[in-house]
């Protein structure tokens, strides 16, 4: 059985497209954001609701498609471990950077795989990658108020 955890909003897009081929699967979702500490190149992911069913036994495919520093994967994985123990884990990317991808590869358990089009090398100061393709939420839904 398989649960796409979308992560709010940017994840939005992929997980239907990814629906629309796994239509029988569960769902779970999670906000998470970046809260910049006084404005500065700092930051905290900040996670304020998760809706998921149990994940016990399950493969889990959490959707994000942009995978920059890896804060916001480690973030979806600490606040998801409540709801089971999955039995793989899948995430489901479009753009990372090299930091990201090593930093998910060490702070995921052996049973995840990453599945990401394009690696890009570098990453600004405040953790966006270069170049990246700029805020998906906001491509998706618009600017946020």
């Amino acid at each position: 059985k398989l649960v796409f955890c979308s992560v709010l909003r940017a994840g939005l897009p992929l997980h239907q497209g990814l629906l629309n081929y796994f239509d029988k699967s569960e769902n779970a979702f999670i906000s998470a954001y970046r809260h910049h500490i006084d404005n500065k190149d700092d930051f905290d992911v900040i996670i304020e609701y998760l809706a998921a069913p149990s994940l016990n036994n399950k493969i889990l495919v959490i959707v994000d498609p942009m995978l920059a520093t890896g804060k916001t994967l480690q973030n979806v994985l600490n606040a998801i471990k409540k709801h089971g123990k999955p039995k793989k884990i899948h995430i489901v990317s479009v753009i990372g950077s090299k930091y990201g991808v090593a930093n998910v590869a060490s702070y995921y358990p052996e049973n995840t795989h990453l599945w990401i089009a394009t690696i890009d090398d570098n990453l600004s100061e405040r953790g966006y990658i270069i170049p990246g393709l700029g805020d998906a939420g906001d491509l998706s839904f618009g600017i946020k108020l």
